[in-house]
């Protein structure tokens, strides 16, 4: 996790969605850069107290990199269900570890097929897959896969019929992994309903001995001998594996261990737990409930908002023992005076103050007093307090929101729904997330619900739900949650998931989504390409569907979006650049500009969109200078590969065009041209295909 920085906030959408001439702007909130937000407690790894600001996200699934590689396994420790998984895995090429999140299944899955498969290269295939898709996909010799976090589906259908259908299913996987010479681990969480199938191991997964994964990172960090000794000691109960490789790493930096300590397992909570086993006023409730969803606030607008937090909670909060009848003869009590707030706060032992520079003189914001505590009071509020209680937070939250609140506020909120999330994710999906995308708190609610998500995908336990929440949103009949779908898809996660979030854009392009899905897929083009990502996932697919419309003779709806869709892609800029992403694209990654280029013959070549296509080419070449240092040899390469994909007549109409640079509205630098229109008059090399579609086509 990487150092503070905020990204630019997202503009407001374009008007033509379609693109046409246009360059489409962002409304999707997404961290590539570190992310301030130190009081949020985000990332992959150590789902309740990672200690670091929150940091971009990353693909999940995909081809996994030598660095990934080598910090999953770096000083890797087997745990005690090891050997037996590994002997699984070696007879029948498939099994799946069983066990809860924290546990390690993830760097012991990547271990058992170095073990037993010696496999050089590793792929990690998404969740959102099902058994009977996993049969029927292929599997590249020698490769061993990973399907991280599958959700449970083998006891759908009830009783022994259900075991017996998953047991077919599973036999089927292992069947066509052996059969392809690969091997795949799967992990889960969930034990396998009805009878555990036959066909394929599934073992009970247990974490390591912590005690030892400590002190063998610490070894390797050249911290070793009595010192990790100490270190091992001072271990609270309850860590997780990725807590203890954390805490490694700060007390090999030089940290204090006792102080690291205080941040994880049972030590991190302990604070939190024993202020809500005290006997609290509802006042205290309303602060460390406020103080949840609003880090960072102001004393005065803290107040407010605590007051507003207090009226949605009348009632709520009440002892549940009535106070004793007064004895006869007596008065009614008088109720004591309500205390001064900000004396209240001051009191509370959860919470600080903090100041922070917004010039001179600063600003003084409440903050929990250990940015930890944050998560563990969120669970005790769940924990402890009724439906009533969550009614009355989710009024407030409402309200919140449609009141627009600042940038500040609306990641506090947004944050603080993910963190809650964590603990009881129908609740946010369910009371939040749904009713808030499909419009039911206007714009606001939508542009919150497309944060939330933002949010939840950098923590990625909790990323395949998330994925699977928005794919039934993109399959929903509702159109307000369809279009939701396509913003997420073109946000967070889709860079998280991007062979899903293709796969579902596309098919609610098919399914006549229109706009809102074209833009998604445009802006997810721009944040892979971006984020140094696979935009290539984006290429591959559009130009498989621009080679099966260009064949297509007639003029269909799936056909004019399928170009809408591709000039979408070559103009969108680059999130906050005001250039095309695809400029960027092909000069850092060389290797994409052949199937830059046959989508740009593509839409050349289509006559309704050729002017706007024109004019994104001029506008990728007028760019090049600034996103590279040899833009004449990027602007050569580009012009190159369009010969190849371009018949003679169409490279001849094109360098014409092309060629009246004077007066256009972004001229192209007299060397670029020069270089682009020399290599596209060069011609295609023998023998080199074409797309087939007529020039004249009016399709």
């Amino acid at each position: 996790m990487n150092g503070p920085a905020d990204r630019p906030q997202p503009q407001a959408p374009d008007d033509d969605a379609t693109g046409h001439g246009h360059h489409h702007t962002y409304v999707n909130q997404v961290f590539h850069g570190p992310l301030h937000a130190p009081q949020a407690h985000f990332g992959v790894g150590a789902p309740a107290s990672v200690s670091a600001p929150a940091s971009g996200t990353r693909r999940a699934t995909g081809r996994l990199d030598t660095e990934e590689i080598d910090a999953v396994l770096y000083a890797y420790v087997e745990p005690p269900p090891f050997a037996e998984a590994a002997a699984a895995l070696a007879a029948d090429t498939v099994v799946v570890l069983v066990g809860p999140p924290g546990t390690g299944k993830r760097s012991g899955a990547v271990a058992l097929l170095k073990e037993v498969a010696d496999s050089s290269v590793y792929v990690v295939l998404s969740p959102d897959i099902d058994l009977e898709q996993l049969a029927e996909r292929a599997f590249d010799r020698g490769v061993g896969y990973v399907l991280l976090d599958r959700m449970n589906e083998d006891a759908a259908g009830g009783g022994t019929g259900g075991a017996r259908t998953a047991d077919f299913d599973w036999r089927r996987v292992r069947d066509r992994v052996r059969g392809q010479g690969a091997h795949l681990v799967v992990t889960t969480v969930h034990e396998p309903g009805g009878t555990p199938p036959e066909a394929v191991r599934h073992v009970p997964w247990r974490a390591p001995d912590l005690g030892e994964v400590l002190r063998e990172r610490l070894r390797e960090d050249g911290c070793a001998g009595r010192a990790a000794e100490e270190a091992a000691g001072l271990m609270p109960g309850g860590c997780l594996v990725a807590e203890v490789a954390a805490a490694a790493g700060r007390i090999a930096r030089g940290e204090e261990p006792r102080a690291v300590w205080r941040e994880y397992g049972s030590s991190a909570a302990q604070p939190v737990r024993d202020w809500f086993a005290a006997e609290r006023s509802p006042r205290e409730i309303a602060e460390v409930a406020t103080l949840a969803f609003a880090m960072g606030t102001g004393r005065r607008d803290f107040e407010a908002l605590q007051e507003a937090l207090e009226g949605c909670l009348a009632g709520t909060l009440a002892d549940v023992t009535p106070a004793p009848a007064p004895a006869e003869g007596e008065a009614e009590p008088v109720p004591a005076a309500p205390g001064d707030r900000r004396r209240s706060l001051a009191r509370n032992a959860l919470v600080a103050t903090e100041e922070r520079a917004h010039g001179a003189p600063g600003r003084t914001v409440w903050v929990f007093a250990a940015p930890h505590y944050r998560q563990w009071v969120l669970e005790e509020l769940w924990a402890n307090h009724s439906s009533a209680f969550w009614d009355g937070v989710r009024d407030w939250l409402n309200a919140l929101v449609a009141g627009r609140p600042d940038g500040g506020l609306h990641r506090s909120v947004a944050s603080g729904l993910a963190l809650l999330a964590r603990t009881a994710f129908d609740e946010v999906a369910d009371c939040y997330l749904r009713p808030w995308a499909r419009g039911g708190a206007g714009p606001e609610g939508e542009f919150m619900a497309d944060h939330v998500l933002g949010w939840i995908c950098l923590d990625e336990t909790l990323a395949p739900a998330a994925l699977t929440l928005v794919r039934g949103w993109a399959h929903s009949g509702d159109p307000g949650l369809r279009s939701a779908a396509a913003r997420a898809f073109s946000g967070q996660l889709g860079v998280r998931f991007p062979t899903d979030a293709v796969k579902r854009l596309w098919h609610l392009i098919h399914q006549g989504q229109g706009r809102p899905a074209v833009v998604g897929m445009a802006h997810l083009f721009a944040l892979l390409a971006d984020g140094q990502e696979d935009a290539g996932v984006v290429l591959d697919a559009l130009v498989h569907r621009l080679r099966k419309q260009c064949a297509a003779p007639v003029a269909t709806r799936v056909k004019v979006m399928t170009f809408d869709t591709v000039l979408a892609v070559l103009s969108v800029d680059g999130p906050g650049t005001g250039r095309p992403a695809v400029a960027a694209l092909v000069e850092r990654q060389p290797g994409t500009t052949a199937r830059i280029a046959e989508l740009w013959a593509g839409v050349l070549r289509n006559r309704p969109v050729r002017q706007a296509a024109l004019a994104a080419l001029r506008d990728t070449l007028h760019a090049l200078p600034a996103v590279g240092r040899e833009p004449g040899a990027t602007a050569g390469r580009l012009g190159g590969a369009l010969a190849a994909a371009l018949p003679p007549e169409e490279r001849t109409l094109l360098a014409t065009a092309l060629g009246r640079n004077e007066g256009s509205r972004r001229p192209v630098d007299p060397a670029v041209l020069t270089g682009f229109l020399t290599a596209l008059r060069g011609g295609a090399p023998a023998g080199t295909p074409v797309l087939s579609t007529p020039s004249t086509s009016s399709t």
